[in-house]
């Protein structure tokens, strides 16, 4: 069974997720999948309408990456287990070490995509994220 292919644009869907820290207003993530290249392309607005935008590649080959997130600098690396992509980030911030290791499923109709962090520094936190209309992205 080939792997899932998560490109797409993403909507969150706040009623259904749970998520650690403050709430925002509207997060997007738009995601180019192709072979082992994940490109994924993240916009959050805050609850006061800032926005933020981060941006990563990586492989699913456990190869790591290196990251920037803001003036935070680390690694990615992402592997496969079974049809769920395991997505771990290790970050440095303020002279601690962060880790994240996000599991992303898709659902069966390839409507929903979950990211959800069982065991990690946001451990409990879990992402609902919707397929949204084309025209949308986090782009603008």
């Amino acid at each position: 069974m080939a792997p899932p292919d998560f490109s797409g644009v993403w909507e969150l869907n706040l009623e259904n997720s749970h998520l650690k820290g403050p709430v925002p207003r509207r997060i997007a993530v738009t995601i180019q999948h192709e072979g082992n290249s994940v490109h994924q392309l993240v916009l959050v607005v805050s609850a006061s309408g800032d926005e933020q935008r981060n941006e990563l590649t990586f492989q699913t080959t456990g190869i790591a990456t290196p990251v920037v997130f803001g003036n935070h600098v680390g690694e990615t690396s992402a592997h496969w287990q079974g049809s769920t992509l395991i997505v771990e980030t290790r970050l440095t911030a303020g002279g601690r070490e962060l880790h994240f290791r996000d599991h992303w499923s898709l659902s069966r109709d390839g409507t929903v995509l979950t990211m959800a962090h069982p065991d990690d520094d946001l451990a409990g936190q879990v992402s609902v994220l919707e397929r949204a209309p084309t025209e949308s992205s986090a782009d603008g």
